[in-house]
């Protein structure tokens, strides 16, 4: 069983991290001190459950979070640098701070070591998040002990539901484009103009086809843009929905 630190501080450590192809070492003085901050931490980078929901929610609500008050977003891991920061530019998680827990001192420190030798991952962090308040634990969730890998209430709306549970979420925007696509670029435009952000499936890249467009849109020219699940349509559509 893993216990909570609400009221406590946050453990002493320092992160061995990766910039600009050199190595930065930063203090959890550094991290916390001053700031209010959301942390989330998982067992591992580029593992199943961290890479599709865990970190990319997180990102994706990134600016709601400022608005709430947060000044920053920190993902824990016991990975060392180089696979922190290849799995970052993997996952263009470019609104969460990624820390290296290389050797687990942090994680150590918060009591959240998990020994998955079972699974060859040897020792982990167990999953979970917190919100910190000038280096003071405010709010901890913790994955309850259960086989496998649950994930239950670590995830970002559970935290953001607890800082504001009124708080105005973003709009999930995907568009469907191809290289070349001179639409395709003024519907990233008109959605750059209102501050929106978007995931775009391109064309050609990671199987990615003219039949995949067709089946999900019914249609066979680009862009094909979607908005809460919704189809918009093509740049003209859009430009008269945002309108």
């Amino acid at each position: 069983m893993f216990e909570s630190r609400e009221g406590q501080n946050v453990p002493a450590a320092v992160f061995q991290t990766r910039h600009n192809n050199d190595w930065l070492a930063v203090t959890s003085d550094e991290i916390f001190k001053g700031k209010r901050v959301v942390v989330f931490s998982l067992p591992g980078a580029f593992t199943p459950t961290c890479s599709s929901t865990h970190l990319p929610r997180y990102n994706e609500l990134a600016k709601v979070f400022k608005a709430e008050g947060i000044d920053e977003i920190v993902c824990i891991s016991v990975n060392d640098g180089f696979v922190m920061e290849s799995w970052g530019a993997d996952q263009d998680a470019e609104n969460i701070r990624l820390l290296p827990d290389g050797n687990g001192t942090f994680t150590e420190g918060m009591g959240m070591i998990a020994d998955m030798s079972a699974v060859g991952f040897g020792k982990r962090s167990w999953r979970y998040s917190m919100l910190v308040d000038d280096g003071k634990i405010e709010k901890m969730f913790i994955e309850p002990v259960k086989p496998g890998d649950p994930f239950e209430v670590s995830d970002a709306d559970t935290m953001l539901n607890y800082i504001n549970a009124n708080a105005k979420q973003p709009s999930r925007v995907t568009l469907f484009t191809k290289p070349g696509c001179s639409h395709c670029q003024r519907a990233k435009s008109l959605l750059a103009n209102k501050g929106m952000d978007y995931e775009e499936i391109v064309l050609g890249q990671d199987g990615v086809s003219y039949t995949s467009l067709v089946a999900v849109s019914g249609a066979g020219t680009t862009p094909q843009v979607f908005i809460d699940g919704a189809l918009i349509g093509g740049a003209d559509e859009l430009e008269a929905h945002l309108a």
